[in-house]
């Protein structure tokens, strides 16, 4: 959906993905394989999503933090003209209900949201 309207409009599609960043009181060993886990979990994300929009490499982000955070600030920077995002599949009751996640884009955003289930 995003790659269409993005070439509806002439507009340049960037593909942002964040992960949380791992709890320090992981602690040694194991906060060392955890960060590499979510990494790796990360950047095969990132890489599904430049491989289904076509998008070139320099126009996808992969950030730490706070997916919403991360999301706010790559619009704000990149002065965004819409924000495309994913909701996570609750079931039937879910769907009645905004994530926190995007509750919060859509709250904040500096340009309109477009939410995908």
């Amino acid at each position: 959906m995003a790659k269409a309207e993005a070439k509806a409009h002439g507009a340049r599609l960037l593909v942002v993905h964040a992960y949380e960043p791992v709890p320090d009181y992981l602690g040694e060993p194991f906060f060392e394989e955890a960060l590499k886990r979510r990494l790796e979990r990360a950047e095969k994300v990132l890489a599904e999503a430049v491989a289904l929009t076509g998008v070139p490499k320099e126009d996808a982000l992969l950030l730490e933090g706070a997916p919403a955070e991360a999301i706010l600030q790559a619009a704000r920077a990149e002065k965004a003209d819409l924000i495309v995002m994913g909701t996570r599949g609750l079931g039937a009751l879910g769907s009645l209900f905004l994530g926190s996640q995007s509750q919060r884009v859509v709250a904040e955003a500096p340009c309109p949201v477009l939410l995908v289930r």
